[in-house]
């Protein structure tokens, strides 16, 4: 199975990266010859792992932008990978491959600072666009200050850190453009879909119900350190701190 055609032109010509580097780690051959082909066409270059050890060695070795990470591994499952990686304070953005992709492998996954979710067995089309969405959003700045606060807590966009009383929270590439978003829009009520576009860029297969599990893994991290009012039927508000 190949990517279309047009598929490959419209994502070559939208993206402003030069040959973005992919770790594909999957140890179904075929798999990764499927991925890796279909990235080849919108001159995304990759690299491929077998199992997780392989994995984490390549990405010392190597600057990688982005790496879809199968779960189910011998040697080390995907899960696990994610962990050392988040752990030890790297915040190469990962999509997740599941099989499964049951509610409590999508909490583990954000939980563990997965930054978007691909059920297997998965259409090139909906990878491709989502790996290319995951980039664009991973190296693109929203348009905001480099410093924002609210109370005890703290963010410097420019050193990718966010602080609770001087203490350091572990967020994912996708937590963290969303606290900057409501950081920098006070008080100002933003709906799902806006919230959406800002943070999950041109992925059509977004659903906005997505939102929902973001903020509440935001809420889930940040405590009472952050006041996001729900507003039903519209979006969300970040009160600001007095």
């Amino acid at each position: 199975v190949n990517a279309p055609r047009t598929l490959a032109v419209q994502l070559a010509e939208s993206s402003s990266m030069q040959s973005p580097l992919v770790l594909v780690v999957d140890d179904e051959g075929g798999v990764r010859d499927l991925i890796v082909d279909a990235l080849s066409m919108v001159s995304i270059n990759t690299i491929t792992a077998n199992h997780g050890m392989q994995a984490l060695n390549l990405i010392r070795e190597n600057s990688i932008d982005l790496v879809v990470l199968d779960v189910n591994m011998p040697v080390m499952d995907g899960f696990a990978v994610l962990e050392k990686l988040r752990s030890s304070g790297n915040r190469i953005p990962v999509i997740i491959l599941t099989a499964r992709l049951d509610r409590e492998d999508v909490k583990k996954g954000f939980d563990l600072g997965a930054d978007d979710f691909v059920r297997k067995p998965f259409g090139i089309e909906e990878l491709t666009l989502r790996i290319n969405a995951v980039l664009k959003r991973s190296t693109t700045q929203l348009p905001e200050s480099s410093d924002l606060s609210s109370g005890i807590l703290s963010m410097d966009v420019e050193q990718h850190l966010v602080a609770i009383e001087g203490q350091e929270v572990k967020l994912s590439a996708t937590e963290f453009r969303l606290l900057q978003l409501v950081l920098g829009n006070p008080n100002k009520v933003l709906s799902k879909d806006l919230i959406l576009n800002e943070v999950r860029g041109t992925d059509k297969f977004a659903d906005p119900n997505v939102v929902e599990t973001y903020v509440s893994y935001l809420r889930k991290k940040l405590g009472g350190a952050i006041n996001l009012r729900t507003v039903r039927g519209v979006g969300y508000q970040c009160m600001s701190a007095q």
